[in-house]
């Protein structure tokens, strides 16, 4: 599997994406939208930066068992209830994912969203990952 990120230069620097990802490989892993829920099916967290840690911890902990890793990411949609308040937290969220993920970067967006399927829900996180 490869995967490389492309950041053109003559493009606003990326800070915490990447503007293109090329992957090649034979497995393609589609990871459905996670939010903040526990083991019980419960939301967790009050704050933006306590949901997004545990549905980014959920995304990954699909990919694990998928058989793959945070660099085999190559897409995250990140959908947020409030994107004035995603932004003015960016860099905790960015610190949350660089702690959970590292800093290979797959090509991200993040969409402003009336609610989520679980009222309670802030943040969700889905995307898409190439394998061997």
């Amino acid at each position: 599997m490869s995967i490389e990120r492309v950041n053109p230069a003559d493009l606003s620097p990326p800070t915490g994406f990447s503007h293109a990802v090329v992957a090649t490989g034979s497995r393609l892993v589609f990871l459905a939208g996670q939010t903040a829920l526990d083991g019980g099916g419960r939301v967790v967290g009050e704050t933006l930066p306590e949901q997004f840690e545990t549905a980014l911890g959920n995304l990954l902990a699909a990919l694990k068992a998928a058989g793959g890793t945070p660099a085999d990411l190559a897409r995250v949609t990140v959908y947020a209830t409030d994107v004035a308040d995603y932004r003015a937290r960016a860099a905790e969220l960015g610190r949350i994912w660089r702690r959970l993920a590292g800093r290979d970067y797959p090509a991200m967006a993040v969409i402003g969203a009336v609610r989520l399927w679980d009222e309670q829900a802030l943040v969700e996180l889905d995307g898409f990952a190439v394998l061997d």
